[in-house]
């Protein structure tokens, strides 16, 4: 099973408002850099994009650990989802689940591959996380 690493940001001016994701998946060597955006999103959305669109770039089921600053994304996977999924996308407030397309989207993607989720905090030096946060804000600024 091929090893990936995926760091992923998200960005948003204004919440909501034009947001952006920047990823970087990196595999036996090469790397890519991937990033976009919208006109009107969230922070939260654009930090579940950037893991979604990393993982969707795989072409075949990997060990992935995906590093994000986002700590919504990393206890959502690792804490949550169960909750969610047995409670019929309620919270334990019994509110909908917020962004439910995009939790779908990302545990379809997680039955594929095997993955850790490492939170890192941001804007704290992390190469590779200072970079995806420029590709999100470049986008974010773009779409504006």
């Amino acid at each position: 099973m091929k090893q990936v690493e995926i760091f992923s940001d998200g960005s948003c001016i204004g919440n909501p408002g034009p947001g952006g994701w920047g990823s970087i998946v990196r595999c036996d060597g090469t790397e890519a850099e991937l990033s976009g955006g919208k006109k009107q999103t969230t922070n939260n959305e654009m930090e579940l994009t950037g893991v979604i669109e990393g993982l969707r770039s795989l072409t075949e089921p990997s060990a992935v650990t995906v590093t994000t600053d986002s700590q919504y994304v990393v206890k959502g996977m690792t804490e949550w989802m169960p909750g969610w999924i047995r409670n019929g996308w309620k919270t334990a407030s019994k509110q909908p689940v917020k962004n439910r397309q995009h939790w779908e989207a990302l545990n379809a993607l997680s039955k594929t591959h095997t993955i850790k989720w490492r939170w890192i905090r941001g804007h704290a030096g992390h190469a590779e996380n200072e970079r995806c946060d420029r590709l999100a804000t470049a986008q974010s600024a773009r779409h504006r």
